[in-house]
């Protein structure tokens, strides 16, 4: 259980029901346990396909943008509980980098030296495992990832990095009306939620706050408060830097 759970609130508690961790884990360990189906069309020549990550203040909505653009593109979601638990599963994570290797002989080796050479900051042993994960599922199918820093892993030509914010009042009155709870009680999770997620970022990556300059865009959603046209952003953005997905 994460701590965000333990308080009542994780990402994504808006209505829409979702896999945990666990079950998305044993659906897709089955799916890469099988003999490697034909690659696809359209199959990256580094390995890695272009992905969109998103970095988010606590409780602004991300994760239900996410579910939205993925319906809009041929997207797999993959959330901050999904990369969790397959950061601290390190079998599920081999069987990830099996596969991986399976279609791409070679390029995972050659990806996770890159990386751990130039993204300096992964450093502790947790830090290493993330970034294997990530890596691997970047190079499984077209992704997008929602929190845990994942624009900080990949290689940045391979990333669309966008980052929501929405204001502490906008996020605790969104909070509030999710869980109908107090405006008080919200305050207090949020609260203790943006602590969590800085030290977060202080010990994996050695970062006190998400720069600007990290991302492609920053989107302001208590100004565009529709998440579709939130998702719209996205789409276009993505389809600018990296051409149509079609």
């Amino acid at each position: 259980m994460t701590k965000e759970s333990k308080i009542g609130y994780s990402p994504g508690d808006y209505g829409k029901k979702r896999l945990g961790a666990a079950a998305w884990a044993e659906i897709n360990v089955k799916n890469w346990s099988r003999a490697p189906e034909t690659k696809p069309q359209k199959q990256p020549k580094d390995g890695i396909f272009p992905c969109i990550c998103f970095s988010r203040q606590i409780g602004v909505g991300a994760l239900q943008i996410a579910d939205l653009l993925s319906e809009r593109m041929p997207f797999k979601v993959i959330d901050r509980e999904i990369l969790e638990f397959m950061a601290k599963e390190k079998d599920l994570t081999q069987k990830a980098v099996e596969y991986f290797d399976e279609r791409y002989p070679g390029i995972m080796s050659e990806l996770f030296t890159m990386l751990i050479s130039e993204k300096t900051y992964l450093k502790s042993d947790y830090a290493r495992q993330l970034a294997k994960t990530v890596t691997a599922m970047a190079g499984l199918e077209p992704t997008i990832f929602v929190g845990r820093g994942t624009h900080l892993i990949l290689p940045r030509d391979k990333v669309l990095a966008v980052r929501f914010i929405a204001g502490r009042e906008y996020r605790i009155s969104r909070l509030s009306g999710l869980l109908g709870i107090s405006w008080e009680q919200a305050e207090s999770r949020i609260k203790i939620m943006d602590k969590e997620q800085k030290a977060f970022f202080n010990s994996v990556y050695q970062k006190d706050e998400a720069n600007p300059d990290e991302f492609d865009m920053v989107i302001n959603l208590r100004h565009l408060k529709d998440a579709s046209k939130a998702v719209e952003i996205v789409a276009c953005a993505f389809e600018q830097k990296f051409g149509s997905i079609a």
